[in-house]
């Protein structure tokens, strides 16, 4: 791709004027700067280094760290070692653990692949066989904000484009009346904008956060109607402006940074149609409805949907506010009920995309930001209250699924050891995972750059390695 224009002289006549601005003005002035040279439209579509099987990513986050010992990754072996302790030292996590803590949930083979999966996803194992489950995933520490960061955009503790930011820059746009880049989350995660934030690209690649606790579309996105002015007087009114902003441009030798600007508001405009529409899950005919279920995550899916099927190109879908899976305690029923919330759904988002034909072209990425521990937790020192029913953070080993969009379906890619505690065969690190989905949608990781502060910059750092394995 190709790197960030060299950024216009600024005078000191101008330096002083947008510093009238404010540090906001500043910002705004120099993202439009960043994008505006050759093409104005940071969004015009582009062709990736390859053709590419993916054209779109849903990402279905787990914020807060699903056990992978309860869900996708069995361990019968932890029924004998029931509050014993293992037979080698627990590995390092972040608060103390005691003995092996079998999973209260039954397992069974679904599918003609016979891929084992827990009780708490009947839906999902409907599906087995168009998924890839990655048993081998490992992180850098057993932290929520610096894994979050890490899965989220590539690192842990410093400022880096998103996931989604990275694929927006790399292909575009397909569809010019909505956001390329859409979060959606009912409230905020822990490190909150941070998760999708676009980092040192241009602030039109940072995602459009859409909080789904709302269902209204004028609560769903913030000054999507104007109840004041009538529609045919709002184009009149931007006609008018339109023309003003052209003269204008043209006298200054048609300014990037004034194009830009212009081509939001036409952008806002268009939106007031296309988005009511794509979040406007009652338009949908029943048996779409009935196939979700009901309950926010049934809307977040549904919406997921609609706006890939309009062109959206990332679409990242976030289990709830804070840290929803993060079950220290409890983790029979907190598991049990968080997994009753998503399951239909998220079944019904791959059947739905399948019946459509979108699912070979829509990459869907599960889980979270590590896993949890195949031992209890135990008490803090000094602590009166003692946790004998849930696990600690595990970023040694976890499990991700894949399906869609160029992964192979109805395998399953490497594996934690006998207990479930560290990625043992075909050990996967997030950097791969972020390579091989680039890959996907066709790039070449290495060369997705953006130059900054005097290097070129990518995903994936100096790491990450395309893992064949995974793709048809």
């Amino acid at each position: 791709m190709p790197h960030q224009p060299t950024s216009p002289t600024v005078s000191r006549r101008e330096f002083f004027a947008r510093a009238g601005m404010g540090m906001g003005g500043i910002m705004a002035s120099s993202l439009l700067a960043g994008t505006a040279q050759g093409s104005t439209d940071p969004f015009a579509a582009r062709a990736p280094h390859f053709p590419g099987k993916a054209k779109h990513v849903i990402h279905l986050f787990m914020n807060g760290g699903p056990s992978h010992v309860d869900t996708f990754d069995p361990k019968p072996i932890l029924d004998r070692y029931a509050g014993k302790p293992l037979p080698y030292s627990n590995l390092g996590t972040e608060r103390p653990t005691g003995g092996a803590l079998p999973s209260p949930f039954k397992f069974q083979k679904h599918g003609e692949s016979g891929i084992e999966v827990s009780e708490l996803f009947p839906h999902v194992a409907k599906c087995i066989d168009d998924i890839c489950v990655v048993r081998s995933m490992h992180a850098d520490v057993p932290n929520h904000e610096p894994s979050l960061l890490l899965m989220n955009c590539g690192d842990g503790r410093l400022i880096r484009p998103s996931v989604g930011s990275w694929v927006t820059y790399g292909l575009g746009s397909m569809n010019k009346n909505l956001p390329a880049f859409v979060s959606l989350c009912p409230g905020f995660p822990i490190q909150e904008s941070q998760n999708w934030q676009s980092g040192f690209l241009p602030g039109v690649y940072q995602a459009t956060y859409v909080n789904t606790r709302h269902q209204q579309v004028e609560q769903l996105i913030d000054n999507i109607k104007n109840n004041r002015v009538a529609r045919r007087d709002q184009r009149s009114q931007l006609d008018l402006l339109s023309a003003l902003n052209d003269q204008h441009a043209h006298q200054r030798g048609n300014d990037p940074q004034l194009e830009q600007q212009m081509q939001s508001f036409e952008l806002a405009y268009r939106m007031q149609i296309e988005a009511t529409d794509a979040f406007d899950v009652s338009r949908e005919p029943q048996h779409i409805l009935d196939m979700y279920g009901d309950g926010l995550q049934a809307r977040q899916m549904l919406v997921a949907r609609r706006l890939v099927e309009r062109g959206v190109r990332f679409v990242q879908v976030w289990h709830g506010d804070g840290q929803p899976w993060d079950h220290h305690d409890d983790i029979a029923v907190g598991h049990a009920r968080l997994a009753k919330e998503s399951d239909q759904a998220i079944g019904a988002l791959l059947t739905d995309l399948k019946q459509r034909g979108l699912l070979d072209e829509t990459l869907i990425l599960w889980g979270g930001e590590f896993g949890r521990t195949p031992v209890v937790e135990l008490p803090k020192e000094g602590s009166n209250q003692g946790k004998m029913n849930g696990r600690d953070h595990n970023h040694h080993g976890f499990t991700v699924w894949m399906a869609g969009g160029g992964i192979q379906g109805g395998q399953v890619y490497g594996s934690t050891d006998e207990f479930g505690f560290r990625a043992e065969q075909n050990p996967l690190h997030v950097h791969d995972l972020h390579a091989t989905m680039l890959h996907c949608l066709g790039f070449d990781h290495t060369r997705l750059t953006y130059r900054y502060a005097g290097r070129d910059f990518r995903l994936t750092d100096v790491h990450g390695n395309v893992v064949h394995d995974l793709l048809a």
